[in-house]
């Protein structure tokens, strides 16, 4: 079955993954999520399998609170906001068309994303203290207000009381696959975690 919509997770990674699947049961509605994960092992550069994933997906989920120094160089990683600005690119270049491409950005708490990318001050992105109930609270409220969106869907306390699971059979996969984590792994594992509404 060919799906009508597509999401791409970043950086919140199965935390994000977990919220969406829960939100918006993909089997029920046709919603494949992607990331550039599903295509480990392409010769194509990551950069190009990023850029391909995004273009052919109507929502995607950028998570900016990594983007503080780390380490002894103090380096901050930049990949997200460079991703967010692709997908923004989408956003505008299809805006009016019959392939929209919507986003939400997940910042830290506060208003110091303004200092590394101050361009979003217009936008209104999610803010979240790192804890899972904050990035469910955050992509559940989101997507509920997507078109595509089941009525009803799980309420977010739902969605994290079923977290745990999701975790457990996430790490039983891993076990199973001698610790290697595939995105299949992160699919099946969200799929069978879906709370019901």
């Amino acid at each position: 079955m060919r799906s009508r919509s597509l999401l791409t997770v970043r950086s919140i990674r199965n935390t994000g993954i977990f919220c969406w699947l829960t939100c918006s049961p993909f089997f029920a509605h046709g919603f494949v999520p992607r990331t550039a994960r599903e295509t480990e092992g392409n010769p194509e550069p990551r950069f190009s399998r990023i850029l391909a994933t995004i273009a052919a997906s109507k929502y995607s989920i950028h998570d900016l609170s990594r983007s503080q120094g780390e380490g002894d160089e103090n380096l901050a990683r930049l990949n997200m906001p460079l991703e967010l600005g692709m997908a923004a690119a989408f956003r505008f270049e299809r805006e009016n068309s019959d392939r929209p491409h919507r986003w939400l950005a997940l910042v830290p708490e506060g208003y110091a994303y303004q200092s590394f990318v101050s361009g979003l001050a217009g936008f209104d992105p999610a803010r979240h203290d790192g804890s899972v109930a904050s990035i469910i609270r955050e992509v559940s409220a989101w997507l509920r207000t997507e078109d595509d969106a089941l009525d009803p869907v799980p309420s977010a306390k739902n969605i994290l009381q079923s977290f745990p699971s999701f975790r457990n059979e996430l790490a039983n996969l891993r076990i199973e696959a001698l610790e290697k984590e595939t995105w299949a792994d992160v699919l099946l594992a969200a799929s069978n975690s879906v709370p019901k509404p």
